[in-house]
């Protein structure tokens, strides 16, 4: 069973003035998460992904649809429940939202003393995920003692300090630079790993889904367009939207001005191999073209790898007779998908 399940979910807001359009912010969602996933939801800004996450914990009503958390209809569920409910939800945001007059302790113990849980297992629990988040030296620090890094892990092990089964991150690596991101993504994968906490990645940052969520959802306008492994998507987009995204983190074919540019600067014919995990292994297709005495230069592209299964687009500029080139091209194309430019 899904751990969130949402369907045909709708959000409308009213319209700014008397001579305004409603606004739909979400139209007609329907996804599914599992237990265990990471499963990141990426679209452009006004795309409608923060406003997915804030019907997820019920910060804000759906205006349509059904929503399921842990098997439980949250859209017309009671505040008295709803506030039980959350408390299986953690959050983290893209400015950490941490109380500055609040020591680090502090700040982690801050959901479990909202919860009246006893004060000595408020310090054992504290203590846990302080160590897990590897600021244990900082228990007595302050917020602004903390580099940005220090304060998402914070933020961290305030959100897990309910043992929630969900995680949502909210742009949550947005505010940081790109080794304290790796950092933190390498933290959010020990939590799925170790808790078996179950992770919403809320991001613009195609690169973050790449290297942490095993599910993705292509938001634009409202909708979602494409959603899938990210393997798939990554791989072999399907929506022009998705596609311009995954072009961020994956060079794909040359476009027509890249290719004038390649024409320039190379001789030969102009070919993109794309490769897919399972596909001809990248040796086996230079093999062909050396043993058939065809020269090859590598002018763009590269090989992308997720979750160990590796896929890209390769161009080579082709030198020799076209009838060895032909011959060659066409037992590569046998095996993998073979474009060549006009």
């Amino acid at each position: 069973m899904a751990l969130v399940a949402l369907r045909n979910v709708t959000k409308t807001y009213p319209a700014a003035g008397a001579t305004g359009s409603p606004v739909v912010a979400i139209d007609d969602v329907s996804l599914e998460v599992e237990p265990g996933d990471v499963f990141g939801i990426i679209g452009y800004s006004g795309a409608g992904k923060s406003t997915l996450v804030r019907l997820v914990n019920a910060l804000e009503p759906a205006t349509s649809g059904s929503i399921e958390v842990d098997g439980r209809e949250i859209t017309a569920m009671p505040e008295r429940e709803l506030r039980r409910m959350r408390l299986g939800i953690g959050m983290i945001f893209q400015q950490f939202n941490l109380f500055d007059s609040k020591t680090v302790r502090g700040n982690v113990a801050y959901p479990l003393t909202v919860a009246r849980r006893p004060k000595a297992e408020i310090a054992s629990r504290v203590d846990e995920l302080l160590d897990f988040v590897g600021l244990g030296d900082k228990a007595r620090s302050h917020p602004d003692q903390l580099s940005g890094g220090q304060k998402q892990r914070v933020g961290i092990a305030r959100a897990l300090a309910t043992s929630p089964r969900l995680l949502l991150a909210d742009e949550a690596t947005s505010a940081l630079d790109p080794e304290t991101t790796h950092e933190v993504l390498e933290l959010l994968k020990r939590v799925n790993r170790e808790f078996g906490v179950t992770i919403i990645v809320i991001t613009h940052e195609m690169d973050v889904i790449q290297s942490i969520a095993t599910k993705v959802a292509v938001m634009d306008r409202g909708r979602v367009i494409e959603q899938g492994d990210v393997f798939d998507v990554f791989s072999d987009p399907q929506n022009p939207s998705s596609r311009r995204f995954v072009a961020t983190v994956v060079k794909g074919i040359p476009s027509p001005a890249e290719l004038a540019v390649l024409r320039e600067r190379h001789e030969g014919r102009i070919v993109t191999i794309s490769f897919r995990d399972g596909d001809s292994s990248q040796a086996s297709v230079f093999l062909e073209l050396a043993s058939a005495g065809v020269e090859f230069e590598l002018v763009y592209g590269g090989i992308n790898d997720i979750q160990g299964r590796a896929f890209g687009h390769l161009t080579l500029a082709l030198r020799g007779s076209d009838a060895a080139i032909d011959a060659a091209l066409a037992s590569i194309a046998a095996r993998v998908d073979v474009t060549e430019a006009d």
